[in-house]
């Protein structure tokens, strides 16, 4: 339409004002939501355009037609080879995307939506753009007996350099999980991958700084009495919502961050608490509670989680998310992931996956969504 609309309002100005020029336009604006063949197809239909306008205004052989013809052509051809070499590269850049999407989602699978008695809701957020995970991780695994063990951790950093750390630890705790009978021994496999293996997975050369990571590791049984254990090292406390009332669960012996103790860990580090049915465990990482106002103020968690209805984990983590992403008043700067568990009276023996939910520029990672 652009073609014949300049075409017929050249011919019908006539030779005192030539409008032919502007027939580049098309090829131009195609290029922009089109493919390299439509793009071409603009550009030849452009020129034919002022071949016909040349023609019907006295015909091509005058210098100054035959100046816009040549003109045309050449930016027609122009435009037509920048599409087809950003096509290439935009084929390029989503091919290697879609192995870094596989890649990521191998390394941080997925959490089923329940886990033995547990309902379980989940966030994350990566500060870097195009990245699906970076320095936060989280877990679940079934132990050798009835229980659930849960493990979200930080790890120095964010973004992608983050990623080998994290790998390293979820590693770990998939591979221990199920091996060790007590949570102590689980931890200190833990740490003794971390220590043996860091320097060969951190990015040491863009961060020569001290590489650890912060993590909490819990065991929560399946059967009555309703008593759960955690190991806290050097991460923030978890929060605990009963009956709308939220307190923090402080660790009385915290341990340092993987990577800095070797030692093995006493059953004295082992932190219980009460989580009964319809209780609710909300997990986190400094992301959240670091996250900062545009006056420079911090997220506020759990006074907001007072606040919000806890009908069940995916409305409580919606509530969260929503509120976060208020607060931030943009993109979030720092890694952040957040993990709502609920007990509930019963549980099913076997695991049912959920979509991954990540978060990518306001799209709503809250599973389901």
């Amino acid at each position: 339409m652009l073609i014949v609309t300049i075409t017929v309002l050249d011919i019908y100005t006539g030779r005192d004002v030539q409008l032919g020029p502007l027939l580049v336009i098309a090829p131009a604006l195609t290029a922009s939501f089109a493919g390299t063949q439509l793009t071409a197809l603009a550009g030849v239909l452009a020129v034919a355009a002022q071949v016909f306008i040349s023609a019907s205004l006295g015909g091509p052989t005058t210098p100054n037609r035959m100046a816009q013809i040549i003109a045309l052509t050449a930016l027609s051809a122009l435009v037509v080879f920048m599409r087809f070499v950003r096509e290439r590269r935009d084929r390029a850049l989503s091919r290697a995307r879609s192995v870094a999407e596989t890649a990521q989602r191998a390394l941080l699978r997925p959490p089923p939506r329940r886990v033995g008695p547990l309902q379980v809701a989940w966030l994350y957020m990566s500060a870097q753009d195009e990245a699906e995970i970076g320095g936060d991780l989280f877990a679940f695994a079934r132990a050798a007996h009835p229980a659930t063990r849960v493990v979200i951790g930080d790890v120095r950093g964010n973004g992608l350099a983050a990623i080998g750390e994290a790998s390293l630890v979820l590693g770990a705790f998939r591979e221990g999980a199920h091996r060790y009978a007590t949570l102590p021994k689980l931890v200190t496999a833990l740490e003794d991958s971390v220590s043996r293996n860091l320097e060969d997975v951190a990015d040491t050369e863009h961060d020569p700084g001290e590489h650890f990571i912060t993590c909490l590791v819990l065991e929560i049984p399946d059967d009555a009495p309703p008593t759960a254990e955690m190991i806290n090292c050097g991460h923030p406390p978890p929060l605990l919502v009963h009956n709308q009332q939220v307190t923090v669960l402080h660790a009385r012996q915290p341990l340092p961050p993987l990577g800095v103790c070797e030692r093995p860990i006493d059953d004295d580090r082992i932190d219980p608490f009460t989580l009964t049915c319809g209780d609710m465990l909300v997990l986190y990482t400094d992301g959240v509670i670091e996250a900062r106002s545009p006056s420079g103020a911090f997220y506020p968690l759990a006074e907001r989680i007072a606040s919000f209805p806890t009908s069940s984990p995916d409305t409580l983590l919606h509530h969260i998310h929503r509120d976060l992403l208020t607060h931030i008043g943009g993109h979030p700067a720092d890694d952040a992931a957040l993990l709502v568990i609920e007990r509930t009276p019963s549980h099913r023996p076997r695991l049912t996956p959920h979509p991954i939910g990540h978060h990518r520029h306001g799209s709503p990672p809250y599973p389901g969504r």
